[in-house]
């Protein structure tokens, strides 16, 4: 057992009658040795065993109630131990073995807290996510990043990173080995049961939780994690800021940061990124990505990825066809939602920001169709694209995602990109016109239904879906014009070009969404490279390189734009003249304003004749409409129905500042 020995003495002849004379035991005094300044008054009724290490304890600890104990041990068997100073241990029924309990620690009414032979605590634990037999295994470790899982769920194609990944792992795991575990500075543990081979980080609390582990719950002063009465976790790792509490039972699972687990949630082999939610239901060999959300308890996440995910009440999936097991995996990208009672058989792949209803039998791929209703209608999937375009749930979803960022730490591990315009999305939309074109012209524009990977899409819905596509397309490629020509000055045309400029080719080409993290595909094959080559040796390493993309999104999402703007516009900003700029300008502010009226008339739904059943239960009809008002508010005070005239108000005040700029410029080298 690591410890500095100078520090620590002998216990003098008086010290050990003192001792004695106050309940104390020990098997072999000289192996027990105390800092100078030890206060023999501090501990009492006490055993201790192997080579046991106290500190100095005089700080008065406060309970609930401003009830007050000094620090020392108290009614406790302690084995092989280094206690440090002003640490509170208070009936431990069994004992306390082979730990190192750091100052200030409170251990208080705790059966057993033991190390038992060597461990890693967690790390290197291996996690079988979408496939339930194995395949796609992550293994965790302490600084995992929902990327780094990612590459490891999803890059099986590339057995060169797998291999370095989880050698790297391995190395980290075996780094963290030990037969001594540590309770982290001011930690606070109260009401236990049993807890073996777990380490408990810094300002954590622990309270009435039944049985821990194999596992690591990693916390710190300015984000301390929590875990709670009854909880139940085996081969685990939490990371600062998440709790996991109520009964909760979880076992092969990384808990990612401000994630929160509880009333009687259950989860295996599954891993959660920044920001989850977990209640009520079950999850089994998922891979959640951030703000994952389950509030039900007839919900079952199975077998898939998610990322942003809403899970409606009695939302499930299959992965078992009863012939070679249960081998199927399903994808549903960032931002979508699951009514209640709805059923997805996979294989399937969802696109980003979709709503899923009712239950779908046949394997869907509507990955390059985003912001898109998937309902089911006479056992059949219909596909309404570009839908939640013009949502006003879709916004709000979005704009309360970084409200609800419950990490405070100073270094995050998952490096979330909110925007739901960005080159990822926009690039699908893209290619979701292409194939609503093609399949207009291969089946004619009379037909009625067209036929899409297992959905059918209605002639009315493929048309609304190409109008949609189009406003959301100009809206973001008009938003980085609009925005960089606003916040500069500029007299000459030249001027204006340069800084429309992009910065380099990076970012031209596809994009992809990594677990929170959008990013260009060319800049993660770099990544996958550096670590086959074993340029990129420690998680740590990867990390950093992380924190660079999110840090460089805003100038590849640029370069990005910049290409589009000449394929989808025909706009080439190295010579293009400022009446084509106005003109799309022009264009932007109408897609601004169309989605924004759309989305108004979308929040009005909520407060029609419809929307008031249940209101003004004994009264008239007036009093039906006042309970309403009262309760809900009136329409136009609404916030979201203000945030949306606000946000067409300051656009078009955006376009008008933009078009005085462009029409006040001088041209250059002889240009109009």
């Amino acid at each position: 057992m690591h410890t500095e020995k100078e520090t620590y003495r002998h216990l003098t002849p008086s010290e050990v009658a003192a001792l004695t004379a106050q309940g104390v035991s020990c098997d072999d005094w000289t192996r027990l040795r105390v800092k100078e300044g030890f206060i023999t008054g501090s501990v009492r009724d006490a055993s201790f065993s192997g080579d046991v290490y106290l500190g100095i304890f005089r700080r008065p600890v406060t309970f609930a109630g401003n009830f007050v104990r000094r620090a020392g041990i108290y009614n406790a068997t302690v084995h092989n131990c280094i206690i440090e100073d002003d640490a509170y241990i208070y009936q431990v029924k069994n004992y306390i073995a082979n730990y190192r309990v750091c100052r200030e620690v409170v251990i208080e009414c705790v059966d057993t807290l033991a190390v038992n032979g060597t461990t890693r605590f967690g790390n290197g634990t291996r996690v079988s996510v979408l496939a339930e037999n194995g395949g796609r295994e992550i293994p965790i470790y302490n600084e995992l990043s929902a990327h780094a899982a990612y590459l490891a769920a999803f890059y099986r194609h590339r057995p060169a990173l797998i291999e370095r990944l989880s050698g790297m792992v391995d190395d980290h795991a075996r780094r963290l080995e030990s037969s001594t575990g540590i309770i982290g500075e001011g930690a606070w543990l109260s009401g236990c049961r049993t807890i073996i081979n777990v380490n408990i980080g810094a300002r954590a609390r622990v309270e009435g939780v039944y049985r821990l582990e194999e596992g690591t719950i990693n916390s710190s002063a300015d984000d301390p994690a929590y875990v709670g009465p009854g909880v139940i976790a085996e081969h685990f790792i939490t990371s600062s800021g998440s709790s996991v509490s109520e009964s909760s039972v979880i076992a092969r699972c990384f808990v990612g940061q401000g994630t929160v687990l509880g009333k009687q949630y259950s989860a295996e082999h599954s891993v959660f990124a920044a920001n989850c939610q977990g209640f009520h239901g079950e999850a089994c060999s998922i891979f959640a990505g951030p703000y994952t959300v389950s509030h039900h308890k007839s919900t079952l996440l199975i077998a898939a990825y998610f990322a942003f995910l809403n899970a409606g009440s009695g939302s499930n999936q299959s992965n078992h066809m009863y012939k070679l097991g249960p081998i199927h995996q399903g994808i549903i990208e960032r931002g979508s939602k699951t009514a209640s009672d709805s059923y997805i058989l996979w294989p399937a792949k969802i696109g980003a920001f979709s709503l899923v209803m009712g239950r779908h039998y046949r394997n869907l791929d509507t990955s390059d169709m985003p912001f898109s209703y998937i309902i089911e209608n006479t056992d059949e999937s219909f596909l309404a694209p570009g839908v939640t375009l013009r949502s006003i749930g879709t916004i709000r979803d979005v704009q309360k995602w970084p409200q609800r960022d419950r990490r405070v730490g100073p270094r995050p591990l998952d490096n979330i990109i909110f925007n739901m315009l960005s080159p990822y999305s926009v690039q699908k939309m893209i290619k979701g016109r292409d194939i609503l074109l093609q399949l207009e012209r291969v089946s004619g524009r009379t037909s009625e239904h067209y036929m899409y990977n297992s959905a059918k899409i209605t002639h009315r819905a493929l048309k609304r879906g190409l109008y949609l596509y189009r406003l959301g397309i100009t809206k973001f490629l008009g938003n980085g014009i609009v925005n960089r020509l606003a916040a500069a000055t500029f007299d000459t045309l030249q001027e204006a070009r340069e800084i429309l400029a992009p910065t380099s080719e990076a970012g031209t080409g596809e994009w992809a969404d990594i677990a929170g993290l959008l990013v260009p595909e060319e800049e993660v094959g770099r990544l996958i490279a550096a670590i086959e080559r074993g340029d990129i040796t420690t998680p740590g390493v990867m990390n950093d390189t992380f924190r660079e993309w999110k840090q460089r999104y805003d100038e590849w999402a640029w370069n990005w734009t910049v290409s589009r703007l000449q394929s989808e516009a025909g706009i080439d900003l190295r010579d293009v003249l400022p009446a084509r700029l106005e003109a799309f300008v022009g264009e932007w502010k109408e897609a601004v304003v169309t989605l924004d009226r759309l989305m108004f008339e979308d929040a009005r739904k909520e407060f029609t004749l419809k929307s008031r059943v249940g209101f003004g239960i004994d009264g008239t009809e007036e009093t039906r409409l006042s309970d309403f008002e009262n309760v809900r508010g009136e329409f136009d005070d609404h916030p979201a129905v203000r945030g949306i005239l606000e946000h067409i108000e300051r656009k078009s005040r955006l376009h008008d500042t933009v078009r005085d700029k462009l029409a006040r410029l001088r041209p250059t080298n002889g240009e109009a």
